[in-house]
């Protein structure tokens, strides 16, 4: 089944007592029993709920796995992983990682003695360099948050594999429209869905997918007992934004190259980070490995000064300033102060995330609008 296909009809069938098209919201907190232990299924929501159900075997599907599990957020997915491993035990982490990713891992994990490093992953040497005997699971993003820099994600599983890895891949900013990291030899995805997955900024929510019946095991253990569960409300708006996932994600990637170019030749700009262009470090990489280069774009300005960056910031129209990503509208952002904060700023830097680099979403609307838009507040610079 193709993947327009499957966005529309895995795990989605009518509801048998309605004929409804649309999975119901199941807004309940427990199920009937015949007798004790004889169900159909269901017996508590924190454990299983039909339409988050319904969502976790489309999810599945999205990534070629063969299991998903659902999270109350990204971050909350991200724990349930983490919990996977004991004290001593070793994350290798990309060197430019959402923030709340190493706030998790250095500020909460690190209590309980798990060890979180930070290494260039682009170059696989220093990678393969970077395993310790206690390096138990090693974290990618790809592209990475804020500076979009690419990681050969097979590369880097082969090396994993060769030391007896697990790799989990974070796939928020590519989502499985555009890159399928099991298929590449992951042990495990995830994502925060509220992003792309969902699309319409309307809801928090998280997922792991994985091939690995074990994982799956243990991550299903994990999720009821700690209870970091979506609501069916926010599963089924995930399952309703899924739904123009691939649609979405091609506008949002052919307007972001048309945006990444305009800045490229933009006098005011001095750098623009973004894996579709041609003199990208890894550009050869993002082309084997993804479908199209993403809908995320981020730029230094040649007065990269804070105040500079604050003017472009506060000034735009249709590009709103606020956090987060992936959904249908444009959003600016500011990685130091916003999404990045929890980073210090002297490791920020080693990556190149400067005080005035700015980030763009770039959502769905006419390009010629968007480049407007940017065009009248770099103007005021």
């Amino acid at each position: 089944m193709k993947f327009a296909t499957k966005v529309i009809h895995v795990g989605v069938k009518p509801d048998p007592s309605t004929g409804a098209i649309m999975t119901p919201i199941y807004q309940t907190s427990t199920y009937v029993q015949s007798a004790p232990g004889v169900h159909q299924g269901f017996e508590y929501a924190r454990t299983q709920n039909p339409t988050r159900s319904a969502l976790e075997e489309n999810l599945a599907a999205l990534e070629n796995g063969r299991h998903a599990i659902c999270y109350a957020s990204g971050l909350a997915a991200m724990d349930a992983i983490l919990k996977l491993y004991h004290p001593g035990d070793e994350v290798l982490c990309t060197n430019d990682l959402y923030g709340g990713s190493y706030r998790l891992l250095t500020k909460i994990f690190s209590q309980f003695g798990l060890v979180g490093k930070f290494v260039d992953m682009s170059d696989t040497e220093i990678l393969a360099q970077s395993i310790t005997p206690n390096t138990k699971l090693i974290w990618i993003e790809t592209p990475t948050n804020p500076m979009l820099s690419i990681i050969d994600i097979r590369a880097v599983c082969d090396i994993a594999k060769e030391a007896g890895v697990k790799v989990c891949v974070d796939n928020t900013f590519s989502s499985p429209y555009l890159q399928t990291p099991l298929t590449l030899g992951a042990d495990i995805v995830t994502h925060s869905a509220t992003k792309y997955i969902n699309g319409h900024s309307d809801v928090i929510h998280g997922v792991v997918i994985t091939d690995d019946d074990e994982i799956s095991d243990q991550l299903r253990f994990i999720q009821n007992a700690a209870g970091a569960v979506p609501g069916p409300m926010d599963c089924f708006l995930v399952l309703r934004g899924i739904k123009t996932l691939h649609l979405r994600m091609e506008r949002s990637c052919d307007n972001a190259a048309t945006i990444a170019a305009y800045l490229r030749s933009h006098k005011k700009v001095s750098k623009v980070y973004y894996p579709g262009l041609e003199d990208h470090p890894n550009h050869a990489v993002a082309k084997r490995q993804m479908k199209k280069f993403g809908g995320m774009v981020s730029f230094d300005l040649v007065d990269n000064t804070l105040t500079s960056a604050t003017s472009v910031l506060s000034n735009t129209q249709l590009f709103s300033l606020a956090e987060s990503l992936g959904g249908v509208e444009s959003l600016i952002g500011h990685p130091a102060s916003m999404t990045h904060a929890a980073i210090p700023k002297a490791e920020r830097l080693k990556v190149g995330l400067t005080d005035s680099l700015i980030r763009l979403s770039v959502g769905v609307e006419d390009v010629e609008d968007l480049i407007q838009d940017l065009d009248q507040a770099l103007s005021l610079v």
